[in-house]
């Protein structure tokens, strides 16, 4: 058995046996990197049981000790779930410093296993959903660098994700300064050939240095001393810091350490949190990432990247563009590292040849296809047939064989609405053209969106239905108060409508329309009853008056307005299978629950359809890869829960605001003033109240119900002609569009005035 042996020994694929730090350093000795000469307890020596070592296990740390030459020695522990894509562990085990002698050496190994079981390690890796039985350690122990400068490198930068920047941190003696904050330390931005593009002198408030015994000391730093690296040396870490990451293949966190003017690496591990590269956009792909983000207000999960994100709106619309000879429309827009989302790219559409036909294929389709009558095509009304028949699977009684062709059933499901869009929205645009040149012809172009207000759509009739909800509960003050304590099953009037009301409009999202993972209206009743709850107040008042222009004018506002009410409804239908996508992903992810594979079943989102497909027997299952599968991409995630997936001022550039607090694009309505209601999910609803300014990240039609009662909206995503944009301007309401950042800056209660004509936001309280 291998208890003890060189740190030369090890790879980057040795990671069972000699943990993350031994496998990382050892690659590196072996790659010819200036490491310290060293040694690995490996985990086959662990034993978590022990309180002191054995004896033959002494024998081989001491003969690997005397090899070394004896003297200080570095004793770092070396975890196999540590120093790795998603979980760099830092500081979780413990490391010891300048350990002399063979009896403190061993009892440094000693305590380092002991520290797998510290409160903060076990806590941290429940946090990665890594079991106590999944993790072992290895003990690294390595020739002590008495370093006269020492710190941290980062071969990318850490807040912007510029790849060609590199970061380094540097404090006078030992890095443990810097490692563990006790330093404020010298500061330097390289690019990749060393040249410096920044220094920042530390505040040098302590030293950390070995005693000759053994063990450190603390002194106070030299405050007056000048920046500790010369040129010569930053250019000597950029080389390396360079080639490491290039070994890797990916941005690395470096220890180092300097003295008698040589560098040494004693750490490696990938960069965690690492946001994805800077990126400029053009204004085509700005006005795609307005909409985009609308759409993806959190990090698609795998589930979504192989089913809903292709198949729903987004894969809709990059059929339909396609078609009409724009390519790239949607390709590639949310791409892919380690098996989990990385960022949001917004796509660079393009002519391809196909646009030569456009103009025919315009033509014939606005020709042929009324949007007036598309309720009555063949085609829809399959659609609707083959819905319902899949509505009517008993998902728990079907075999595993067929339970897991369900999600692509659902997902071709879809298919015949694509092609609608493609025959019908030809002559919703042209009618939209006609009526927008008529009033233009006449000097009253601003009131396309007042005369489109009319529109009879799906969106409307759910919103009446909630106000009818609501007047049912304003009528009995019994019941609005059994609403208020969520008791309303006691109500059969209300209960049964409430129960009508979510099976015609359960299956709408509840945060987006093209990820699978979020819940929809009827697996989230609360946020229906949290929009009944906003209602029952009293109105904020009624839509403004239609315009009339006469006679002549009536036949292109109808046109028009069903040319609108074809998108809008078409939309309300194509999310029909998502519910039962969900549904059938959530009794295989329940299955794998039960087997033992998932912790929960709604872990399944964590893998990828074809994956599922590829499971013949769920009594045979391949558990413990399926296992790791779901354990690496949580713990990517988790790692970036707090990374966007773009800035939203890449997509929304700031502008001169003068004492404006935020600002975006102006989408009408006038001002007013009122305390701020930070509303970021649907889980949200019930702190908005009547009156209140709506400040959101982004919506969707299922938010409509807020605009009843807010006073304004200000929107981080989202442009003029965004579903917040012409809803504001249905309730004539004022509304700031693509702030950027207004969740982040305004403040919950916060009182302010909204300029939705000029698009600005300012302090209510002067």
């Amino acid at each position: 058995m291998t208890l003890v042996e060189p740190l030369r020994a090890f790879g980057r694929t040795d990671l069972a046996l000699a943990g993350g730090k031994g496998a990382n350093l050892g690659e590196l000795v072996r790659a010819g990197f200036p490491v310290p000469d060293g040694f690995v307890v490996t985990t086959a020596a662990y034993d978590p049981a022990a309180e002191t070592v054995p004896e033959e296990l002494r024998e081989r740390i001491a003969g690997a000790y005397r090899e070394l030459g004896g003297g200080p020695v570095a004793v770092r522990s070396s975890a196999t779930a540590e120093d790795l894509p998603g979980a760099a562990f830092a500081g979780q085990q413990d490391t010891y410093l300048n350990i002399v002698g063979e009896p403190d050496l061993i009892d440094a190994v000693r305590r380092c296993w002991a520290s797998l079981r510290t409160e903060r390690a076990v806590a941290y890796r429940h946090r990665l959903g890594i079991g106590e039985d999944e993790v072992r350690i290895a003990v690294v122990v390595q020739r002590m660098v008495e370093a006269e400068t020492a710190g941290v490198m980062f071969t990318a930068d850490p807040v912007s994700g510029a790849r060609d920047r590199i970061v380094v941190d540097a404090g006078a003696g030992l890095g443990e300064a810097v490692v563990s904050g006790l330093v404020t330390p010298d500061h330097y931005v390289l690019d990749t050939s060393g040249r410096v593009r920044e220094r920042t002198r530390g505040r040098r408030e302590v030293v950390i240095r070995g005693t000759a015994g053994g063990g450190l000391t603390r002194q106070a730093g030299d405050t007056g001393a000048g920046l500790l690296l010369p040129d010569d040396a930053l250019t000597e870490l950029a080389r390396l810091g360079t080639e490491v990451a290039r070994h890797f293949g990916r941005p690395q966190d470096i220890e180092w350490a300097r003295a008698h003017g040589r560098t040494w690496l004693v750490q490696a591990r990938p960069m965690t949190a690492l946001p994805p590269p800077p990126i400029r956009l053009g204004p085509a792909q700005r006005k795609l990432g307005s909409i985009l983000l609308e759409y993806i207000p959190y990090r698609p999960y795998p589930m979504d990247m192989s089913t809903w994100v292709p198949y729903g709106p987004a894969g809709l619309m990059a059929k339909v563009t396609e078609y009409y000879g724009i390519g790239s429309a949607f390709d590639g827009f949310l791409p892919e590292v380690d098996g989990v989302v990385d960022r949001l790219v917004p796509p660079s559409p393009h002519p391809t040849p196909g646009i030569l036909r456009t103009p025919f294929r315009l033509a014939r389709m606005a020709r042929r296809h009324d949007p007036a009558r598309w309720t009555e095509d063949p085609r829809f009304t399959a659609f609707l047939a083959a819905v319902r028949e899949l509505e009517e699977v008993d998902l728990a009684a079907l075999p595993w064989a067929e339970l897991v062709r369900v999600p692509r059933r659902a997902l071709h499901l879809v298919r015949p609405i694509a092609d609608l869009r493609i025959s019908y929205l030809p002559r919703t645009g042209l009618a939209m053209l006609r009526l927008l040149v008529a009033l233009k012809l006449r000097g009253r172009g601003a009131l396309l969106g007042d005369l489109l207000m009319g529109a009879p759509t799906r969106t409307q009739d759910t919103n009446r239905a909630l106000e009818s909800l609501a007047a049912l509960v304003r009528e009995n003050p019994e019941l609005k108060d059994a609403l208020a304590a969520e008791r309303v099953a006691e109500f059969p009037e209300f209960h049964t409508a409430f129960q009508d009301f979510l099976r015609e409009y359960g299956h709408r999202e509840t945060a987006s329309p093209i990820l699978v993972t979020s819940p929809t209206w009827g697996e989230s009743p609360g946020t229906v009853l949290d929009l009944v709850r906003l209602l029952v107040s009293e109105p904020r008042g009624g839509h403004p008056a239609e315009p009339s222009l006469g006679p002549r004018f009536d036949p292109l506002v109808r046109a028009a307005r069903a040319g609108l009410a074809f998108r809008e409804d078409s939309h309300f239908y194509f999310t029909k299978p998502l519910p039962l996508l969900r549904r059938s992903l959530l009794e295989i992810g329940r299955r794998l629950h039960d087997a033992g594979v998932l912790a929960e079943p709604e872990e399944v989102f964590h893998l990828r359809l074809e994956e599922l497909e590829g499971v013949e027997d769920v009594d045979r299952l391949p558990g413990e890869r399926l296992r790791q599968i779901v354990r690496d991409r949580s713990a990517r995630r988790a790692e970036l829960a707090g990374v966007r997936l773009i800035d939203p001022k890449l997509v929304f550039p700031s502008r001169a605001t003068g004492d404006a607090l935020v600002s975006g694009a102006p989408a009408g309505g006038g001002t007013a003033t009122g305390p701020v209601a930070i509303i970021r999910e649907p889980a949200d609803f019930g702190k908005l109240a009547a009156g209140d300014v709506l400040v959101c990240p982004y919506t969707n039609p299922s938010w409509t119900p807020l605009f009843q009662r807010a006073a304004a909206v200000v929107v981080d995503s989202g442009g003029i002609a965004s579903h917040a944009a012409i809803v504001a301007r249905e309730y004539g309401i004022p509304a700031v569009m693509g702030t950027a950042d207004g969740t982040s800056v305004l403040a919950h209660g916060q009182t302010v005035t909204v300029d939705g004509d000029a698009g600005l936001v300012t302090s209510g309280d002067s």
